[in-house]
């Protein structure tokens, strides 16, 4: 087994270091966030750093960027206070990864790569009418990261658009039956399947599987 330390990792390129810890972590949810502006310009970008925070209330995370590098998802935010999370799906992959790229201010990714712009009328955000999932939220606190100039965006969950054949009547939701995608690193996707689910686990109890029929 390879030994890699810090000081190793220090002395690497750049990008090479990036692409190593970025996949370290392992798979991650891939999903559009969708804003607007004051002015009425959607905006869209993909993030990997989504993370289930608490369900009661439902809060949910995610790490922006410093603002230099990535500006108009937290701006927006900031100026509505709401926001959308939609799940990505192979149909459209190439032109949600294209959503990465530093757009110019004024521009929206939704015009650019073809996404349709869905509103609520509980939600001024955008929702992509493409994904099969997908839910708002409302801003309760942005925390900034000190170490990297990165922010924690916490949400609270106010609606939730699915496809209601991914819903057990446990409110499990099966993600691989609408093909919802996850990543690794920054340019990697992948589908997923079930393996098994388990009953709560208790100390000194076999954890028995979950043959849960609809």
């Amino acid at each position: 087994m390879k030994y890699i330390s810090t000081s190793t990792l220090e002395t690497w390129e750049r990008f090479y270091r990036a692409n190593f810890v970025n996949s370290l972590t392992g798979f991650k949810s891939a999903s559009l966030i969708g804003t607007i502006n004051k002015k009425g310009t959607t905006n869209l970008a993909i993030f990997s750093s989504l993370v289930h925070l608490g369900s009661d209330p439902a809060l949910i995370g995610f790490i922006n960027r410093p603002v230099k590098a990535a500006p108009h998802t937290l701006a927006n935010i900031q100026a509505t206070g709401v926001y959308t999370i939609n799940h990505i799906h192979p149909s459209f992959l190439e032109a949600a990864h294209q959503t990465s790229a530093k757009y110019p201010e004024g521009v929206s990714e939704f015009d650019e790569l073809g996404f349709t712009p869905e509103f609520h009328t509980e939600m001024q955000a955008p929702f992509v009418k493409e994904s099969k999932i997908k839910y708002g939220l409302t801003l309760e606190e942005i925390i900034p990261i000190q170490r990297n100039g990165t922010f924690l965006v916490i949400g609270k969950l106010q609606l939730v658009k699915l496809e209601e054949h991914v819903l057990l009547p446990d409110g499990f939701l099966e993600l691989d039956k609408a093909s919802s995608l996850c990543s690794n690193g920054t340019d990697a996707y992948y589908t997923t399947h079930l393996i098994d689910r388990y009953e709560y686990a208790k100390p000194g109890v076999k954890p028995k599987k979950i043959n849960f029929l609809k």
